[in-house]
């Protein structure tokens, strides 16, 4: 009876074992490694596997930091093979942290691009790009009618003949977003971007539950194959590290055809809806500030003082004058 019982638990085992294998090997073929980046990290320093990187880019062998916690700094990272299929989904591992408690910025971008390796004032990356930016910004540059609380996470579709508004946070452009939590804590943050039959879709991990919040969802998102995954950072008079700790890329496209996939390289990118545009709104002129104040204040003391000392001496002349009389 013991070695029946044996038997059947050896076999269950044996089972379950062989089923981690199957996952295992399906969940290789479903992530494409020449669009991934997995720790630890081949060719520190040197050469990244399918990937280049420029600026302030600094690859170690668990993390590559887009730019330290230092002013006016900006780097990115640009995978060279495009992507030739119209469904996929991709997971984003990173950190953000730095000195900063209550000042801190700039934040970084996650593209989707038809140009590559093109440095630029939208986080790094250049601005009238082509195609789809996922911004994660750190930094309120606006505090008018359309502000909106920081971290703050966005999605922009561009055909190439729009500017990034960064004074006012893309606010006008973007076709959803949702605030963000990700900065300063012990633990890996994670993003999942997938775009599914023309449906973008953004979820988050950034309290370490291992399960996926929904950020936003689009329909109607046209983007072409054939185009370029990148990640780029960036820092002003305010600063972070920015960490990558991983990129993944999936491959769920199931039946499409070849035909399909080279007919889609032609599309424009576009987005047929997007969040109601807000009125666009002129920020107040910024008030004096208190270091300006105080020099206004020291210059008009300086000057009745030297006129107070001026009037005191002259007439100590003119009076000495009229004692020699």
């Amino acid at each position: 009876m013991t070695q029946i019982n044996t038997n059947w638990i050896l076999a269950f085992f044996g089972a379950l074992v062989a089923l981690e294998l199957v996952k295992s090997s399906q969940s290789n073929e479903y992530m494409k490694r020449e669009h991934s980046l997995v720790r630890p990290f081949q060719g520190v320093g040197v050469i990244l596997p399918h990937w280049d990187f420029l600026g302030s880019t600094m690859v170690t062998s668990n993390y590559i930091r887009l730019t330290p916690d230092l002013q006016s700094k900006s780097g990115a990272l640009w995978n060279y093979s495009p992507v030739m299929g119209r469904n996929w989904e991709v997971h984003v591992g990173f950190k953000v942290h730095g000195k900063g408690n209550e000042l801190f910025g700039d934040g970084f971008a996650i593209w989707y691009t038809k140009d590559r390796m093109q440095t630029g004032p939208v986080f790094g990356s250049k601005d009238y790009f082509s195609g789809l930016a996922i911004i994660l910004d750190t930094y309120s540059n606006h505090n008018g009618p359309h502000n909106h609380q920081h971290p703050y996470l966005s999605a922009m579709v561009n055909n190439g003949t729009w500017s990034y508004d960064h004074d006012r946070d893309g606010t006008h452009t973007q076709l959803a977003g949702c605030e963000v939590r990700f900065r300063n804590v012990d633990y890996e943050t994670f993003i999942s971007i997938r775009y599914e039959n023309d449906v973008l879709s953004v979820s988050t991990d950034l309290e370490n539950r291992n399960e996926w919040k929904n950020c936003f969802v689009v329909n109607n998102v046209e983007l072409p194959t054939g185009y370029y995954f990148g990640l780029s950072a960036t820092t002003g008079d305010l600063s972070d590290n920015h960490d990558i700790h991983s990129f993944k890329f999936f491959d769920i496209d199931t039946t499409i055809t070849h035909e399909e996939i080279m007919r889609r390289t032609n599309i424009i990118p576009n987005a047929k809806t997007f969040e109601p545009p807000r009125e666009h709104k002129d920020d107040p002129k910024p008030g004096m500030s208190n270091a300006k104040i105080f020099f206004i204040l020291l210059f008009v003391v300086l000057v009745t003082a030297g006129v107070a000392i001026f009037a005191i001496s002259y007439f100590k002349d003119r009076n000495a004058r009229k004692r020699f009389y």
